[in-house]
């Protein structure tokens, strides 16, 4: 009779694995594989090798605290002559002395999770089991069977394996790419990740079926969107709106997901303070990539937050324009939210792609601060009932907005405003480019298009399917050159008459700081022309200075002011309505790279920023982040103060870690100026 088998010890070929599953910075020391492709385990016996005629090898896969076969979490295969498709196989591939080389395949359909893989190697009567080892397994976007299979290889290093990007902010008549350092493959981040799924309310109530139910991106993803807000579980960021951030960090001052990932960790799941819209939505790309879940930061500028779905905000305004009610329904500046690329087998067909989630917590969803994932075709045909918060986003895009003005006899009358359409400039990063691409049209089709009517009708979106009423005068606020944090500067209110009569009214012009969320604060620049004349058929310009002494200590980090004009002409009873916020530019962050980037060769950054402002600064400092070229973030602090004009020089060591295309990414801080980021791409030649 044959002796025993004897396992001496089970090599999980990290290198080729991570290689083929395009996990290598993920398998320095560990196994990361993705689902529904092969992966290599060489097997060595002592004495003796295997042999198929006396030996059965049968292999045991598990996941989650209580796996089962019936749930998915539990796989038992035995070593087979040929794969079998979508099941769970080993195959052998090579043999020689005392080694044998495996396939081991998963399903495109498993749970993705943290693996404990052994081995049962039976002779006869006699049989021995050995642990094989860890493995996490991951979706597959290369994997044709995978839900979230990806065609495009462009596409799938940009939205699953890029490191880097930027989220545009400002407004849409200016807006502002700030980089961002998702770090996806940096060290921690993916146990991190499985953290957070193991944290999430749904696991800690029913932990079987929750790892049951991580085989669909439609459930993982809603579960990340839940778990990156804390507004009901352990989440990982905590959301703060009013400019006093004392307590925690400011959301504008970061530039990276992996320094938030890490505190939350380290302080054992406590919230992270503070985020706003695009530090949740960045937090959340850079988990769904670590999982491999395809997925991009949007931004919509214009975005409407209705909270009684009935696609309307209504702004109740003084007869001088200014609003009224403390209502918390309002038009952000810009809001950002995620879209992740996955099939939806529990909607109708044509309902796959690009699915929006928005972590950022607003309203409940199914008693939980989610939202999505909602296909994203569904918002553009009106398609209301389609699972989740259809209405929600549908609104963020499409919301109508009515202004009343309230007349000193307490009556309200309609004013015209043409200047604020809700759901413009929908942007993102552009595949393989640092480029802005505008992806509108897959929320919304043409302006006046029969296809729009349809969508609104179909969404009972009654108000859109009124014809706008048109006056013969028209206003629009008008900018300058040179809106730079610390300059003085001019907007203008261009008045166009375009009938063949005379008008006389009265021109209010206001210009007060806001947040990017709409929240007004102080004036800094007013005007009251109690008596403008229009003549027919002509056009006027009116100036209105705004000084940066009356700016300067009510700006909010969004750099953002709102310019009002309000034209009253009392003998048609009519008000006129424009606005137009404006981003002020932040100085330019130099960065220069010293010595040629090698792959583990040390380099050094040098930073330089000119204080553009008319004040000396305190308390300045340079934070820089970049997955692949430095460890954990580093901060500098420039000794005070940095006077007037003076331009500020610090030195960064780097080291490398691997070859390929890297991004620098730098935040400047201040008393004054606050929030200024830069970036450099550094292309890491082999060493």
């Amino acid at each position: 009779m044959a002796e025993e088998l004897v396992l001496e010890r089970c090599d999980l070929e990290l290198e080729a694995n991570g290689r083929d599953h395009h996990t290598a910075d993920l398998c320095r020391e560990r196994l990361v594989v993705r689902r529904g492709q092969p992966f290599w385990l060489t097997l060595h016996f002592e004495g003796r090798n295997y042999e198929a005629s006396v030996d059965s090898l049968t292999f045991c896969a598990v996941t989650g605290p209580d796996p089962s076969e019936e749930a998915g979490t539990k796989a038992l295969f035995r070593l087979s002559d040929a794969m079998e498709e979508g099941a769970w196989a080993a195959v052998a591939v090579d043999q020689q002395d005392s080694t044998l080389s495996l396939n081991l395949t998963t399903p495109a359909n498993a749970p993705i999770g943290h693996y404990s893989l052994s081995l049962e190697a039976s002779t006869g009567y006699q049989g021995s089991s050995f642990m094989l080892g860890q493995f996490t397994l991951l979706f597959n976007s290369w994997c044709p069977a995978d839900a979230v299979y990806l065609d495009s290889d462009e596409e799938r290093r940009e939205y699953v394996l890029t490191q880097q990007g930027f989220i545009y902010q400002g407004s849409a008549k200016f807006i502002k790419s700030i980089p961002w350092n998702f770090g996806q493959f940096e060290d921690g981040i993916l146990d991190i990740c499985l953290t957070l799924l193991d944290v999430n309310p749904k696991f800690l109530k029913n932990a079987g079926r929750d790892c049951s139910r991580r085989s669909s991106p439609v459930y993982v993803g809603r579960v990340v969107s839940g778990m990156v807000n804390c507004n009901d579980d352990q989440g990982v960021l905590l959301g703060r709106w009013d400019n006093n951030y004392g307590d925690g960090i400011s959301p504008m001052f970061w530039i990276g997901s992996v320094d938030i990932l890490r505190r939350w960790k380290k302080d054992g799941c406590q919230r992270v303070k503070y985020g706003q819209c695009w530090v949740f939505a960045a937090v959340a790309c850079t988990v769904l990539r670590c999982l491999g879940i395809p997925t991009r930061v949007v931004t919509n500028y214009n975005s409407a937050h209705d909270q009684n779905s009935n696609l309307l905000i209504e702004y109740f305004r003084n007869e001088f324009g200014e609003i009224q009610s403390d209502k918390s329904e309002m038009i952000w500046n810009f809001h950002c939210w995620v879209e992740s690329w996955m099939t939806r087998p529990d909607l109708q067909p044509g309902y796959e792609g690009w699915q929006a989630l928005d972590p950022t917590p607003q309203e409940k969803s199914e008693g939980t601060y989610c939202c999505g994932p909602v296909p994203v075709r569904a918002i553009k045909e009106g398609d209301l009932s389609t699972k989740y918060d259809a209405p929600f986003v549908f609104a963020e895009v499409n919301a109508d907005v009515v202004d009343w003005i309230r007349q000193d006899d307490g009556s309200l009358h309609k004013s015209i405003n043409h200047s604020l359409v809700v759901g413009l400039k929908i942007s993102t990063k552009s595949v393989g480019r640092d480029e802005r691409e505008d992806i509108t049209h897959n929320y919304k089709y043409p302006e006046g298009s029969p296809e729009e009517r349809e969508a609104f009708t179909r969404a009972n979106h009654l108000n859109k399917l009124v014809d706008k009423e048109e006056t013969g005068v028209a206003m629009r606020i008008r900018v300058g050159e040179g809106m730079n944090r610390g300059c003085d500067f001019d907007v203008f209110a261009h008045i166009t008459n375009s009938t063949p009569e005379e008008h006389a009214g009265r021109l209010l012009l206001c210009a007060r700081t806001v947040s990017y969320n709409g929240i007004l604060g102080p004036e800094c620049g007013t005007k009251d022309l109690l008596s403008l004349s229009l003549e027919p058929y002509s056009e006027k310009s009116i100036p209105l200075r705004i000084l940066y002494e009356k700016y300067c200590d009510c700006l909010t980090e969004s750099n953002l002011i709102k310019v009002r004009g309000l034209l009253i002409e009392p003998a048609a009873n009519s008000y006129l309505l424009a606005e137009r916020d404006i981003y002020l530019e932040n100085p330019e962050i130099k960065i220069r790279i010293l010595g040629e980037p090698k792959q583990n060769r040390k380099l050094v950054a040098e930073l330089s920023l000119q204080n553009p402002l008319t004040v000396a600064l305190s308390g300045c400092a340079f934070t820089v982040e970049g997955a692949g070229l430095i460890e954990e973030q580093k901060t500098v602090d420039i000794p005070d103060p940095v006077e007037a004009g003076e331009e500020v020089k610090v030195r960064v060591d780097l080291l490398p870690l691997y070859a390929g295309r890297h991004k620098l990414v730098v935040n400047f801080d201040s008393d004054r100026l606050k929030a200024v980021k830069g970036f450099r791409n550094v292309i890491v030649g082999p060493s």
